[in-house]
């Protein structure tokens, strides 16, 4: 019996010891994501008005950083100084879930802006094949976004 009591202790032992370290173990998180623009309250006026997007206090106070809280605890800098837009692949993207694409669609047929699906052809909204839509759209800099509506 004491054999199995011994047993059984480092059996526990070893399964505390090993949670234990799994739960210590660092572990890399998201903390925001940059985008390098040329005209901050351009860019900051369209990602309010399209996502709207909350503002978060910054420490540089020199009208060349906004932050926007994008999801619990991660951010999104813009951040002036580029010298012009530029160009980007559609898969270099960040993406933004809406309640309704259709509804995002029609805030953009209003403000005349273009918007693409997974493959570059405009006008036309993405169905997966998992039922969610999407579409691709680019701010005033040139970063594409995606627009889904995911329920994650």
């Amino acid at each position: 019996m004491r054999k199995y009591l011994t047993g059984f202790a480092c059996l526990l032992f070893f399964l505390l010891a090993t949670q234990s370290f799994a739960q210590t173990k660092p572990k890399a998180q998201l903390n925001h994501v940059a985008i390098y623009v040329v005209d901050a309250q351009k860019t900051g006026t369209f990602y309010k008005d399209f996502f709207q997007l909350d503002t978060i206090p910054e420490p540089f106070h020199d009208g060349k950083h906004i932050w926007f809280s994008i999801a619990p605890g991660v951010a999104m800098h813009v951040i002036q100084g580029a010298d012009k837009p530029k160009e980007y692949y559609q898969n270099n993207h960040i993406c933004f879930s809406v309640p309704s694409v259709e509804a995002f669609v029609q805030k953009l047929k209003i403000k005349q802006m273009n918007w693409y699906n997974a493959v570059g052809t405009l006008g036309v909204i993405t169905t997966r094949v998992d039922g969610v839509k999407q579409i691709w759209i680019t701010d005033p800099d040139g970063y594409w976004l995606e627009v889904n509506d995911a329920k994650f």
